[in-house]
């Protein structure tokens, strides 16, 4: 029968629900009329016009107050006080009617007690209409887990709510380190403090804990999770309780732990001077605008106002899908107003001398910066060919391209694993902070040839007018191929998780910090700079994969034992991977103005030297020469050690 409820017209429901109403009214009626009188009341002569004055009032109020409009299944707290507004305004209606009128044989207080009842019987009936449309018994059978709500102010409350609805989850409690609430209840849910949580946990069987903290500072977080984290529960955290008691969403949907809860630190706010300086009214250009910095950095630039966003990419789909983010970032804007910037996407592969030098003369930029390289370790240690061609020779032909069209600024996005590399990705990455240092620091004109192809040793002269400078870090969290979507995934399908080594580390940055720490790095450069940004400290990955189970509620299947949810696999050291990263050459970092930018005073070699090497370099890369690629490498990566 509740199905078939469920199904009827929009229209039937509507006219359903008004007969009850008008019912109910004329009851109300009757029970005032008997209560007043004091005994069973039958209506005669104008009493028969109070019986008709309170649905005729009753049904419009309710229409001008939406209560025909409710859904019963998800009537909540707002839909009471609404009903009871109506009713209160109903009342206020039939008395005055009743004082006014003073009509014989209906007393006064029939306009006091009659609004009251209806009030009872009109709230009653729309919680049981609730209660039998939701269903508790189905739900009870079908529920998923047993759940404790982390914070019990207004959006733990609301969450529970939310719950209650769905009814997915059993809710055994609340928990907070607010004194004044512990030992409580709110709606009949006590709240406990955090000692109490662990027996709590062994005696109700709670398997979830829900994080309902939207306004917590990332260290209480962190504090609280890491308090948790012994707890054989699944820790989630809340989506928008409005999309649950609406339900645009169930509780299948509560976000899993984001990455800054697991490795991340509380961000440093960014100078607004800086992330400006050199954006605002100004054409900027981004190459791998599709990839996780890539695109990142566009997000960020797109918010400082440039007046034209170029946006470079050799991937249709990863061009495409950053246009189109950035178009509706643009139309909704920071603050709701539209942002005025020109977004032109521009397909083309640095590698592509000719493609990039049309692009700088077109549109001319004020600065660009470069994004796009091939990162994968092991896919790059299994072609090292393609991945100088793009990592060094695209990065010099970037950069010949912003000196012949007077870019202001050029900054590169590097990496730690440029530092005493071990594998060809991170030795290409630091050969390409070679050619820009040397580009930076030449007095001279320097001489490129008119066809780039037989090496840029000798041909026409540019006098320096660009800015060149590098910013390096570490991994970004949440980037493609970085360890915790691999570990989701892994946890997903039942495991094993896979661990390079027991003892790889690590250093980990947010995509949005890392991209900020960019933009005012690059503002700060004065030419040849290496920028480091404070990574924080070292994260050791099977501390992490620990970490991630645990926090699933799962325990870690011990090598040899025969108990546990999730194994860690040991695969062994990919080629080219080190055990630990560095983020400096030199010990000799020196301080900026901003507390997370390092600037590093590294050796490198002047253009006039290393502009001849750069020929039999781009050869070898061409034919796919491994063996004189790494030598290559070798003898100018201070520190390159082939694994």
């Amino acid at each position: 029968m509740r199905s078939q409820v469920l199904s009827w017209s929009r229209v039937t429901k509507w006219l359903l629900v008004m007969l009850l109403d008008v019912v109910m009214a004329v009851t109300a009626m009757w029970l005032a009329f008997s209560l007043r009188l004091d005994t069973l009341h039958w209506p005669s002569h104008t009493q028969w016009v109070a019986y008709a004055l309170a649905p005729v009032l009753a049904v419009p109020v309710f229409i001008k107050f939406g209560l025909y409009r409710a859904i019963f299944r998800y009537t909540g707290l707002a839909a009471l006080v609404a009903t009871a507004q109506a009713v209160a305004v109903y009342g206020v209606l039939l008395f005055a009617l009743l004082l006014w009128q003073q009509w014989p044989g209906i007393p006064r207080t029939i306009g006091l007690l009659q609004p009251v009842i209806f009030l009872v019987l009109v709230g009653t009936s729309r919680a049981l209409a609730r209660f039998w449309l939701s269903d508790p018994g189905r739900m009870a059978r079908h529920v998923e887990g047993r759940l404790l709500i982390y914070g019990a102010g207004n959006a733990g409350v609301q969450t529970a709510t939310a719950i209650g609805i769905t009814g997915q989850y059993k809710l055994v409690g609340f928990i907070d380190d607010d004194a004044s609430k512990m030992r409580r209840s709110i709606n009949g849910v006590p709240v406990f403090g955090l000692i109490d949580v662990p027996q709590v946990v062994a005696r109700d069987q709670v398997t979830d804990i829900l994080l309902a903290l939207p306004r917590a500072s990332r260290e209480r977080r962190n504090s609280i999770i890491e308090s948790l984290r012994g707890l054989p529960v699944h820790i989630r955290t809340l989506p928008a309780w409005a999309d649950l008691a609406s339900g645009r969403v169930t509780v299948r949907d509560f976000r899993e732990l984001d990455v800054e809860d697991l490795l991340g630190r509380t961000p440093i706010p960014p100078d607004g001077q800086l992330l400006a300086r050199d954006i605002t009214g100004k054409v900027v250009l981004v190459t791998g605008a599709g990839g996780s910095i890539g695109s990142e950095l566009c997000r960020q630039i797109l918010l400082q106002g440039p007046r034209q966003l170029l946006l470079v990419d050799h991937s249709e789909y990863g061009l495409y899908a950053i246009h189109q983010e950035l178009e509706a970032l643009c139309s909704a804007g920071a603050s709701g107003a539209e942002l005025p910037v020109e977004l032109v996407p521009l397909l083309g592969s640095v590698v592509s001398y000719d493609r990039m030098s049309a692009l700088c003369k077109l549109y001319q930029p004020a600065i660009v910066y470069h994004a796009a390289a091939y990162k994968h370790v092991p896919m790059v240690e299994g072609n090292a060919g393609e991945g100088i061609a793009n990592n060094v020779f695209g990065t010099l032909n970037m950069a010949r391209a912003a000196l012949e069209n007077s870019v202001a600024r050029f900054v590169l996005i590097s990496t730690d694993k440029a530092v005493r590399p071990t594998n060809v990705m991170g030795a290409s990455k630091r050969m390409a902070e070679l050619v820009l240092q040397a580009l930076a620091d030449e007095r001279a004109p320097v001489f490129f040839d008119a066809g780039l192809d037989s090496g840029p040793v000798s041909g026409s002269a540019h006098a320096n007018k660009t800015c060149f400078t590098m910013v390096r870090f570490g991994n970004v969290l949440g980037s493609s191929g970085s360890v915790v979507p691999l570990f989701r995934r892994q946890l997903a399908d039942g495991g094993p998780l896979t661990v390079t080594h027991a003892e790889v580390t690590r250093y980990f940055m947010t995509i949005p910090e890392a991209a900020q720490l960019v933009l005012q790095a690059g503002a700060m450069a004065v030419g040849g700079d290496v920028f480091v940004l404070d990574m924080g400290e070292p994260v050791k990955i099977m501390d992490l994969a620990r970490r991630m189970v645990e926090l699933s509620g799962l325990t870690v299947r011990e090598e040899g034992a025969d108990t546990g949810d999730i194994e860690i696999k040991v695969t062994g050291l990919r080629p080219g991977e080190k055990l630990y990263e560095e983020l400096l050459i030199g010990d000799n970092p020196e301080s900026t103005a901003h507390p997370r930018i390092m600037k590093a005073h590294e050796p490198f070699l002047p253009w006039s030297e290393l502009a001849p090497e750069l020929r039999a370099f781009r050869l070898a890369a061409q034919a796919s020469d491994v063996e004189a690629i790494k030598a290559t490498l070798k003898h100018h990566v201070q520190g390159y050690t082939p694994s």
